[in-house]
Order: C-alpha cells, then sequence, then structure tokens
C-alpha cells in the first residue's frame, strides 16, 4: 500500500473523493483550507504525479486546467483506509467506556 505512506497523498485522494473531479488547483485550495496551512506547489503536484503514476488518481485535461479523480484502485485503498481508522477508533472507545465504567465503580 504504497500510497499510504504520505499522508499527503492519502489526503490528497479524500479530498479528490470529496470534490468530486476537482482541478489541481481547486483540490489544492480545499487541502490548504484543510491543513490550515500553505503546500508547497513542488511538493503538492509531486504527490499528484505519484497517484497518477501508481494508479491511484486518473488525470484529464480540461482546457487549461488538469482535473482528478480517483480511479478503482485508489477508490478501494480509501475505503480500506477508512475501514482500517474506523476499527481503530470503535476499539479506542470501547476501551475509554470500559476505563470510565472501572472508575465509576
Amino acid at each position: 500500500m504504497r500510497w499510504l505512506q504520505s499522508g499527503l497523498r492519502r489526503d490528497i485522494c479524500v479530498i479528490v473523493a470529496e470534490l468530486d473531479d476537482p482541478t489541481g488547483q481547486q483540490a489544492k485550495a480545499a487541502l490548504e483550507r484543510h491543513y490550515d496551512d500553505r503546500i508547497r506547489p513542488k511538493t503538492f503536484h509531486g504527490a499528484l504525479d505519484a497517484l497518477v503514476r501508481d494508479g491511484f488518481l486518473s488525470r484529464r485535461q480540461d482546457g487549461l486546467a488538469d482535473r482528478y479523480a480517483l480511479t478503482d484502485a485508489g477508490e478501494r485503498r480509501l475505503l480500506d483506509q477508512h475501514a482500517w481508522v474506523a476499527s481503530a477508533t470503535e476499539a479506542l472507545a470501547e476501551r475509554d467506556d470500559r476505563e470510565r465504567g472501572d472508575g465509576a465503580t
């Protein structure tokens, strides 16, 4: 799962899924809003290029801009990531509930 080695790549996939066929600039702006920080263009476009190269995003030209979409592989990885995070946070919540229950008695 090479794409998971980079939080930026994972987050780009989340943004692309959320915005549904955004331009690179739209995706970058949305991610900067989420991070509340600027992302260097070279870093962002390098991550986009890697995601396209590795088959997780598709790129198509729309006038002067490139638009991005999740591929089937990208969608599967994003759903797998979501399931993993959901499982981990459910386990954490259950542990927290048990600890609170133990402390209340």
